[in-house]
């Protein structure tokens, strides 16, 4: 009998493991809660990065070069942009800029976060359900050497170049869960932290209220998104070790060691097996690089067999 899932995700190794877990679970038995700390205003629409980046990915329209933003994708919004002196440091292609002034329009009527969300995985032929982490607006802020940053202006504008100091999560204590998701965490069988950041796409997610309680409540895998000392897309180990820590799987387990029952990492790290085995957690050693759907799929099914066996 498959299991009850409910997976935490952010980013392209968020997405790549969620669409495997959705190629081999019945699509009512996978729930998928999505970062929104990444969301801003920008040119006067509502931009949801880690979620765009989820349903491209589960639609098959993603990007499979970057593996964000969609494929077979055109520009000329962009360079009409430049030509008028308006800003373009945030690449927004003319397929995907539909579905952000589609999402604000809607927005604007009235409409909540999931229900544009849920209307637009309807259109792309999305079954599983996919859900923002909040309704409310939730932003992270990095907080740098060079002062207090907006992740996209960190991320994106200044390519991650400031050293990290700490992070806040504006509007969190306010946020309540999206509609959904404390229900979907009550009735799963396991949560599986995706290979996704720790610090900006899982614990904007964790930070909601009622989120982190309703997660220790159950069997938690998670899976490492630091392989042999680097991330495999985006900042995480820079990080790692900008805030004192040294960036390894290890470090991952520590960082959530209060939620874990298991952790799956890459057979680059098993010389840290022992170690994240002494902080009471589980470990599975794997291949966890997703180079195409059939890495997903794998890693999706390993991880399902990993906590099944735990659950034992």
């Amino acid at each position: 009998m498959a299991l009850r899932v409910v997976a935490l995700a952010g980013g392209v190794g968020g997405s790549k493991l969620a669409h495997g877990l959705a190629e081999i679970l019945p699509p009512d038995h996978l729930t998928v809660i999505v970062n929104t700390g990444d969301d801003f205003e920008h040119l006067g629409l509502t931009i949801c990065p880690d979620l765009d980046t989820m349903i491209y990915t589960l639609a098959g329209l993603a990007n499979p070069q970057t593996g964000w933003g969609r494929k077979d994708e055109t520009w000329g919004f962009l360079e009409t942009i430049e030509t008028l002196g308006g800003p373009t440091w945030f690449q927004l292609g003319d397929r995907d800029l539909a579905l952000h002034h589609e999402r604000s329009r809607r927005l604007k009527e009235g409409q909540s976060l999931t229900e544009v969300t849920q209307h637009v995985c309807q259109t792309l032929g999305i079954s599983i359900t996919l859900l923002p982490m909040s309704d409310d607006p939730v932003r992270t802020i990095v907080i740098t050497d060079k002062g207090e940053l907006a992740f996209q202006n960190y991320f994106v504008a200044r390519r991650c170049a400031p050293c990290v100091r700490g992070f806040r999560f504006t509007g969190v204590e306010t946020a309540i869960p999206a509609p959904g998701v404390i229900q979907a965490l009550s009735k799963a069988d396991l949560v599986v932290l995706c290979p996704s950041n720790p610090w900006v796409s899982l614990d904007p997610i964790l930070a909601v209220k009622g989120i982190r309680d309703a997660v220790s409540e159950k069997s938690v895998v998670g899976v490492s998104p630091i392989v042999g000392g680097k991330a495999i897309k985006g900042p995480a180990a820079k990080m790692y070790s900008e805030l004192g820590f040294r960036p390894s799987s290890l470090s991952v387990a520590e960082h959530f060691q209060d939620l874990l029952a298991g952790m799956v990492i890459d057979k680059k790290d098993q010389h840290l097996a022992s170690d994240i085995q002494a902080l009471n957690i589980r470990v599975l050693v794997t291949n966890t690089i997703m180079k195409n759907e059939q890495d997903r799929m794998g890693l999706g099914e390993e991880v399902l067999a990993f906590a099944s066996a735990m659950m034992v």
